[in-house]
C-alpha cells in the first residue's frame, strides 16, 4: 500500500467522482483510477460502487475510510515531526540522571536551554550507573549525569563537572545538627538511612563497619526524596553528597574521618552525532561555577585540623 493510494483514495471519497479526484489531486485521471484498482487488489475487494453519477463507497470502503484516514493522517503528522526536527523547531533531548544526583542541580541550566531553543523536548531517565551507561549505549539516552558509573567502555565521553564530599545529613532537630563535624565511630548509636543506590556504597560500609558501625540499626532506602523526608521527620541519619539535601529541614555536618568523595560528570557517546541542544547542555554544564560544592570538601579538610 503506497501513501498516493491512500490519497486518491480519500479525494474520491470526500467527492465521489474520479475526475473531479484526480483534479484536486493533481494528476491524470487513468492513473488515479489505476492506483485505485491497485489498491482493491491489495485490500481483496471494490472500495466503490462506480455508477455514472452515483459513484459510492463499497461496504469494504466504508470500513476501510477511517482506518485510511488516520493512516494518512499519522504519516502527515510523521513528516511534520521530522521537518520540525531537522529544522530545529523541535528539539528532543533525552537525558538519564543517576538515582543519586539532585535534578535541582540542572535546573538553571535547563531553563536557559528551552530559552534559547523553545522547541526543546526533554525526556528524564533515572538508573543507576549501570543503567545509565546502558541507556548511553542503546541510544535511549542523548546524555547523561552521573556519579561514577561502575563500568568503563571506550566510547564514553565523560567531562567532570565536580567532585564532591560525602557528609553526615541530619534533621535540624537532631543532636548533631549544631556540629562542626562528627567521626564515623560516632554513628555507631544513630540509625542509618541506607542509600541502595549511592555510587560508594561499599566503601561507605567498609569505613563504618571499621568503626564498629555496623551493628547500628539501618533503614534502607532507595530514592533522594525520600532520603530527604526520612532525615526530616528526624527517623534516621544518613550519608550522602553534599549536593544531595535541599531542604531547609536538613543538616549537613562533615564527616572528619570518612575520606569519599564523589566527582559528577556529564557523559555522552564519541562519535555519535550530537543535537545543538545536546552540545549547548555540554557547554553550559561544563563552563558552569561549581565551587559551593569543591568548596564543601574544604569544610570537610577544615573541619579535620
Amino acid at each position: 500500500m503506497e501513501m498516493h493510494q491512500v490519497r486518491y483514495f480519500l479525494a474520491v471519497a470526500r467527492v465521489l467522482n474520479f475526475t473531479r479526484a484526480a483534479e484536486e489531486c493533481h494528476v491524470a485521471q487513468p492513473s488515479l483510477t489505476r492506483a485505485i484498482k491497485q489498491l482493491e487488489q491489495e485490500l481483496g475487494g471494490e472500495l466503490f460502487r462506480r455508477e455514472r453519477n452515483l459513484t459510492h463507497l463499497s461496504e469494504l470502503g466504508q470500513r476501510m475510510l477511517p482506518l485510511m484516514q488516520q493512516c494518512y493522517d499519522s504519516a502527515l503528522s510523521a513528516k511534520s515531526l521530522a521537518t520540525s526536527i531537522k529544522t530545529g523547531a523541535v528539539a528532543p533531548l533525552s537525558l538519564a540522571l543517576s538515582a543519586a544526583v539532585n535534578i535541582a542541580l540542572m535546573i538553571p541550566f535547563l531553563t536557559e536551554l528551552v530559552r534559547v531553543f523553545p522547541g526543546t523536548e526533554l525526556r528524564f531517565l533515572r538508573g543507576t550507573g549501570i543503567e545509565i551507561a546502558e541507556s548511553l549505549k542503546k541510544g535511549e539516552a542523548d546524555l547523561a549525569v552521573s556519579g561514577p558509573l561502575g563500568e568503563t567502555w571506550d566510547r564514553l565521553d565523560a567531562w567532570p563537572l565536580f567532585t564532591e564530599p560525602y557528609v553526615l545529613g541530619v534533621g535540624k532537630e537532631h543532636r548533631l545538627a549544631k556540629r562542626a563535624g562528627v567521626s564515623a565511630g560516632e554513628l555507631a548509636k544513630e540509625r542509618i538511612l541506607t542509600r541502595t543506590h549511592c555510587e560508594h556504597l561499599s566503601e561507605i560500609s567498609g569505613v563504618l563497619k571499621g568503626h564498629e558501625c555496623d551493628e547500628a540499626p539501618r533503614h534502607q532506602v532507595g530514592s533522594e526524596p525520600d532520603v530527604v523526608t526520612l532525615l526530616e521527620a528526624n527517623l534516621g541519619v544518613a550519608i550522602l553528597p553534599a549536593s544531595t539535601a535541599r531542604s531547609d529541614s536538613v543538616k549537613l555536618v562533615p564527616i572528619t574521618d570518612l575520606g569519599i568523595s564523589r566527582t559528577v560528570s556529564i557523559y555522552g557517546v564519541a562519535g555519535r552525532q550530537r543535537s545543538t541542544a545536546a552540545t549547548t547542555l555540554i557547554k553550559m554544564l561544563r563552563a558552569a561555577d561549581w565551587s559551593r560544592y569543591e568548596n564543601a570538601a574544604e569544610a570537610v579538610s577544615s573541619a579535620k585540623t
